[in-house]
């Protein structure tokens, strides 16, 4: 293969898309010996098996390790394992259908149609703090206070006990990449411990003194529930994992997104030039581009509870299989020109949100602050531009820029 699929390659993580060029020519199933992985490539294979029963984000509601052949995770990861596993991205039916029907309460779109103005004042807000001292850190400034106030607006998080939700969450979101060390885990462990604190106190304080947030309608579902009728229950575990999956998943992609989508648009400067030149017409086209061009997720895994067959090879029970967002988002076969950025592409199924019963419950969230800070930014500073080389994380799964400096 040209390009080698390599995860840990500093080369790789800075332009995998050809890797995966490489990937899709060479078939459709390809087993990646050091992560023990069966990898999936094309467009069409990924949309399916996101679809597929046959396969799980856990395998725990069917088997017990052993029956599955898989071991059971050191007794230190406990508390990393306990958070995440209570979380609606790594349930499946039925817990993973009761904890979604409530929390998809607060996600409907009148509710979040409801947050657009408070998006749009603080993305103009955090854009003018930028231009007022000539520029900045595009990450730090703009990418990363947006979604993660909006979200802890949403959950009623003090303004005071913001500061370490971000570096918590990042913490947290090191244990999904690929093969995770031990100090990733400890690193995990320790703000799963913390984060699961703060939450526990919170939501005291809020059975308290309700408030009109996220936190004190999942306790009323809580309360209000009986022994005899679990379909509207959370447990206080459920509720803790929710709110830190609903903190983690909803700020880090819109924070990568914001990243990767403005280095995409440096690097294209006919594309931001044509935004510029328009931005009502092309801003919701772009939102969309920007998210297929350069995903924030590239990688999203899920077990193989039943035997499955793709592309006539076999992929047992108890293997696990890595859908490859990113290639999926670059497929020929869906996308005309696919390594072409095209601000004004109206034909886009890109799958950045995912698919399935586990399609991103925040995904209209994610595109309004895309298009709140994206819109501010080409209004309030029509002549941003790159101020010094952009330093890419070393993560692969979770595709971000560490520093983004611009000028106004």
């Amino acid at each position: 293969m040209d390009a080698p699929f390599d995860p840990w390659s500093p080369a790789f993580v800075a332009d995998p898309y050809p890797a995966y060029a490489a990937l899709r020519a060479a078939g459709r199933v390809h087993h990646y010996a050091p992560s023990d992985q069966y990898l999936i490539p094309h467009h069409a294979d990924v949309a399916a098996l996101l679809r597929d029963r046959r396969l799980g984000r856990t395998y725990l509601h069917r088997y017990s390790h052993e029956e599955f052949g898989r071991q059971a995770p050191p007794p230190e990861h406990e508390p990393f394992h306990v958070l995440n596993d209570h979380g609606m991205l790594d349930l499946e039916a039925p817990a993973h259908t009761r904890v979604r029907r409530l929390v998809a309460k607060a996600f409907t779109p009148r509710t979040v149609e409801r947050l657009r103005p408070y998006v749009e004042g603080l993305a103009d807000e955090l854009v003018r703090g930028l231009v007022a001292d000539g520029g900045g850190d595009l990450v730090a400034r703009v990418a990363e206070p947006l979604p993660v106030a909006v979200i802890a607006e949403m959950l009623g998080i003090p303004e005071a006990d913001r500061g370490p939700l971000r570096p918590w969450s990042a913490d947290i979101c090191g244990m999904y990449e690929l093969n995770p060390g031990e100090e990733t885990a400890a690193r995990a462990v320790h703000a799963s411990v913390e984060f699961s604190s703060y939450l526990r106190e919170l939501i005291a304080a809020r059975r308290r003194e309700p408030g009109d947030d996220l936190i004190s309608a999942l306790i009323a579902a809580h309360d209000e529930g009986t022994g005899h009728d679990e379909g509207d229950r959370l447990s206080e575990q459920e509720m803790i994992s929710t709110c830190v999956l609903l903190l983690n998943a909803g700020h880090e992609a819109t924070v990568n997104s914001t990243a990767n989508g403005w280095n995409a648009l440096f690097s294209h400067p006919e594309q931001l030039a044509a935004l510029r030149a328009d931005p009502e017409k092309l801003l919701p086209t772009a939102v969309e581009e920007l998210l297929r061009f350069d995903t924030p997720l590239q990688l999203f895994e899920r077990w193989v509870l039943d035997d499955i067959e793709v592309g006539g090879t076999r992929i047992p029970r108890g293997s696990e299989v890595a859908l490859l967002f990113g290639s999926a988002n670059r497929d020929p076969a869906v996308f005309a020109a696919p390594d072409t950025l095209d601000l004004a592409r109206a034909d886009n199924p890109h799958i950045s949100f995912s698919a399935g019963i586990h399609y991103c419950v925040g995904a209209p969230l994610a595109r309004i602050e895309l298009a709140a800070s994206l819109g501010a930014l080409l209004r309030r500073a029509p002549d941003l531009r790159l101020a010094a080389k952009p330093t890419r994380k070393p993560n692969f799964v979770i595709r971000g820029l560490g520093e983004l400096l611009v000028e106004c």
